[in-house]
């Protein structure tokens, strides 16, 4: 099993799976290193085989499930037998099946899983005010990431002529936990809006345009909040007394430092 290519696919609004997946990727020193990003609303239309090389998939973690739309997307990548490291990135509070769900996905797929990791990124609604894991993944998440990196290469070369490795032990239950559904709250831009348009270059749903105003499609919108991180000037907010509920509890009752958690 060669890391001579390394192939990044994630879906990533806002940047932190993503971010994970080229710490751990740098650590399996591959040649080559090529990337499918899902994120973009017009990701890979046709579809791809990854036939060569690892595989690093990554997906946030939105109520303990891997989100709908990403499993959308994923459904456009196969894999012809190749290794493939799973990866999800969660809020702070849990990732319940997420990794559990991802592994089966990639598994009927094509991809033979031979390692997984949680890691913990900024929750999409933590806000200055009430803040939930600010800054992460951190220096030191993303150290851990390049260990988990290096620990993969290793168990690579001891599967070598191993045409089909047993595959990681994955935690989380069947049947998956209920998955959380929007129920129309979305960003709103405030009168500081510029009309730049950045929000709209970041939304993966394609769910905002920009006229007079911002719009947002309710319909569309997934809550993941990169236009929030993205826009320049600060005026995209949520301003939703149940996402307000969600944040508070979140920040009060998941407080606590959480570290990354690997599964060779």
């Amino acid at each position: 099993m060669s890391t001579h290519l390394a192939t990044l696919i994630y879906f990533s609004p806002t940047g932190t799976t993503r971010r994970v997946l080229e710490a751990i990727a740098s650590s399996l020193e591959p040649s080559t290193l090529a990337r499918i990003d899902l994120t973009p609303p017009d990701a890979l239309p046709d579809g791809v085989t990854v036939s060569e090389g690892i595989a690093l998939i990554g997906v946030p973690v939105y109520a303990g499930r891997v989100p709908a739309i990403a499993v959308e997307r994923l459904r456009r990548v196969r894999g012809d037998r190749i290794p493939v490291v799973l990866v999800v990135v969660y809020g702070n509070r849990a990732y319940d099946d997420a990794l559990l769900e991802l592994g089966d996905m990639v598994a009927g797929a094509g991809f033979l899983p031979v390692a997984g990791g949680a890691f913990i990124g900024e929750h999409s609604f933590s806000t200055e005010a009430l803040p939930i894991a600010p800054g992460r993944p951190d220096a030191d998440d993303l150290r851990r990431a390049g260990d988990f990196g290096r620990s993969v290469r290793l168990k690579l070369q001891s599967l070598a002529g191993i045409e089909a490795p047993a595959p990681p032990y994955l935690p989380g239950h069947y049947p998956y936990r209920d998955r959380w559904t929007p129920s129309g709250d979305t960003p709103i831009s405030d009168e500081s809006c510029s009309l730049c348009g950045a929000c709209v270059s970041v939304c993966p749903t394609a769910a905002l345009e920009v006229g007079d105003a911002a719009h947002t499609d309710a319909g569309a919108c997934i809550l993941c909040c990169a236009c929030v991180r993205a826009c320049p000037v600060g005026a995209r907010r949520v301003e939703s007394e149940r996402i307000g509920g969600i944040l508070r509890w979140l920040h009060e009752d998941y407080a606590a430092h959480r570290e990354p958690e690997v599964y060779l």
